[in-house]
């Protein structure tokens, strides 16, 4: 399996293919490109294009920056790779490439969805392309690569100026999995909670970030409908987070669990710990707790909970808490 995150840098081209499943880091190495443009002219030198048909496409990497200097052009392709470009289209493609200007930095970004076991295929003459150029792949690191994952949560801790003792790593990894940006957050938190020793130990992360373990039991319960102790987890959930923060994490192992769901039958927990990025005895033990459930109620739920995660993040809901709330037990 490739490491989380491969770079391989050519210093004479301003071009980059970033790529994979992790999303947390497929943003920051956005935003450490982002940070070298000029802020005063930041809606100008910085464009952001969703798989624009190919004469778009063309058109977008011929760009020449304007006088204020630098320019990021972010091209999110992710669509190119179920379709297939002809010679003469990857032609004119390596040509605009291959005439970029050094002021105008052009980004391609496939963002694959997490935990479905899905890769981009390397055969296809548009991936070799652009893997010739500066080549990021930023991959989930699955959650029983503990090492890997205590060491990305105490190289974060580090840039936050926290101290992260060996049981608090253990805890984090736990309690919350591989969701990185998920730990980021929890790590902001801490730092008031470590302040001013900035030590963060075990009991720290036991009382203030949010447990897998918890979601668990409270979604067990939703499932079996009893709805009077779903409702009572939920609201422990609300004293130690926002209610998009208890959902964002859900949804995450709601993908999970509708892909376990749907391929337990054709899988075995070894294909399906692959698929997942999680050790095998989890997955075993995720199927146990979900044999009660539907794959139709799985569905339901994430529909449920993505629609009232858009209505609060549009503004349209005056109590952000109970919209959550009502979207677990329509």
């Amino acid at each position: 399996m490739s490491a989380p995150l491969i770079l391989y840098y050519n210093i004479y081209m301003a071009i980059y293919f970033i790529h994979g499943e992790e999303d947390f880091n497929i943003e920051k190495e956005i935003e450490k490109l982002k940070s070298s443009l000029d802020k005063n002219f930041l809606e100008m030198s910085f464009k952001t294009y969703d798989n624009p048909k190919f004469p778009e496409l063309i058109s977008i990497l011929r760009t020449q920056p304007m006088m204020f200097g630098k320019m990021l052009i972010v091209i999110n392709c992710l669509d190119y790779f179920s379709k297939t470009f002809d010679d003469k289209e990857i032609k004119e493609i390596t040509q605009a490439l291959e005439n970029n200007t050094d002021n105008l930095d052009i980004v391609f970004v496939a963002q694959l969805p997490r935990d479905e076991g899905k890769k981009l295929d390397s055969r296809k003459k548009f991936y070799k392309l652009l893997s010739k150029y500066n080549n990021i792949e930023c991959a989930t690191i699955p959650t029983y690569k503990t090492a890997e994952l205590e060491g990305w949560i105490k190289k974060q801790a580090q840039s936050k100026k926290l101290k992260m003792t060996q049981d608090a790593l253990t805890a984090m990894v736990s309690q919350i999995g591989n969701n990185l940006r998920l730990i980021d957050k929890e790590l902001d938190k801490l730092q008031l909670t470590a302040y001013p020793e900035n030590i963060v130990n075990a009991e720290m992360v036991k009382e203030n970030c949010i447990s897998n373990e918890d979601l668990f039991a409270f979604s067990d319960y939703i499932m079996v409908g009893e709805k009077d102790k779903a409702l009572r987890e939920y609201r422990k959930l609300l004293d130690k987070k926002y209610c998009l923060e208890i959902v964002s994490t859900l949804q995450t192992m709601l993908r999970r669990w509708i892909v376990l769901k749907a391929k337990a039958s054709e899988l075995s927990p070894f294909e399906l710990s692959k698929m997942t990025g999680q050790h095998e005895y989890v997955v075993k033990l995720t199927l146990q707790k979900l044999k009660n459930a539907t794959l139709k109620d799985l569905v339901k739920l994430k529909e449920n909970i993505t629609e009232a995660e858009y209505r609060i993040k549009a503004g349209l809901s005056q109590n952000p808490e109970a919209e959550v709330e009502n979207a677990f037990f329509k």
